[in-house]
């Protein structure tokens, strides 16, 4: 709206306050909360208002949302910092399994799949331990042994994610470090082998892993290795 002047004045609200001198905290309140555009039609009370403040003493209204808003920002950025430092390190886990995949189809022998296995999760991942027990063969494991791990291991699922006994560290790995592991029961019928993977950090593998990646690589393993075993 213009005045005769030509210049535009500021469009007031109706002025609606009680003017009972003992006017309660809450009704002041309401009254906010139901006119939210009180401070833009009335901007030098804004200006006048002090917010008492435990670290800078009295600062005004708007500079006390300013900073709340800083601070959400702030808050803003990291989690999309976070989230974009997840994104990229699970695109080079996919990359490292794609590729360790396809390697695994071009080898000759189950020694070259050995090779190919600790080459990659070790040096790519940066995995401490890469273990491949068959159930066959000169160098199988125990038959007592396979019976626990599986029976202890692997009574729901194909896989194991987290924390071995120091028993069954020492049957799977060895000297080989493990202070969580990935154990992955081979073959179409369980009765191939198990791929076992260690990591010095024992918070690395978790119950509530996803299993997608490894399920392709388990499924690639179930595909090469019986035709290089002789099964």
């Amino acid at each position: 709206m213009s005045d005769v002047s030509g210049h535009n004045s500021p469009l007031a609200i109706e002025q609606n306050y009680d003017e009972n001198p003992d006017l309660s905290v809450e009704a002041v309140r309401d009254f906010l909360l139901q006119h939210p555009e009180f401070f833009v039609h009335n901007a030098d009370t804004l200006e006048q208002l002090v917010i008492p403040h435990q670290e800078k003493g009295s600062v005004s209204l708007v500079e006390l949302q300013s900073e709340q808003l800083r601070k959400k920002v702030r808050q803003l950025n990291y989690k999309l910092s976070q989230l974009i430092g997840v994104a990229k390190q699970n695109e080079k886990i996919y990359r490292v399994y794609t590729d360790l995949n396809v390697e695994i189809l071009r080898c000759k022998s189950v020694s070259e799949i050995q090779y190919k296995l600790e080459t990659v999760l070790q040096e790519r991942l940066n995995l401490q331990s890469v273990v491949l027990h068959l159930f066959r063969g000169p160098h199988a494991l125990q038959e007592l042994q396979r019976r626990l791990i599986i029976e202890k291991r692997f009574k729901t699922s194909t896989f194991f994610f987290g924390r071995l006994s120091q028993h069954e560290k020492q049957v799977i790995f060895g000297q080989e470090t493990a202070e969580s592991a990935a154990l992955i029961l081979l073959g179409d019928n369980q009765d191939m082998g198990i791929l076992a993977v260690g990591s010095d950090d024992a918070s690395h593998f978790t119950p509530d892993m996803d299993t997608l990646l490894l399920k392709q690589l388990q499924q690639v393993m179930n595909i090469t290795m019986p035709n290089l075993l002789g099964y």
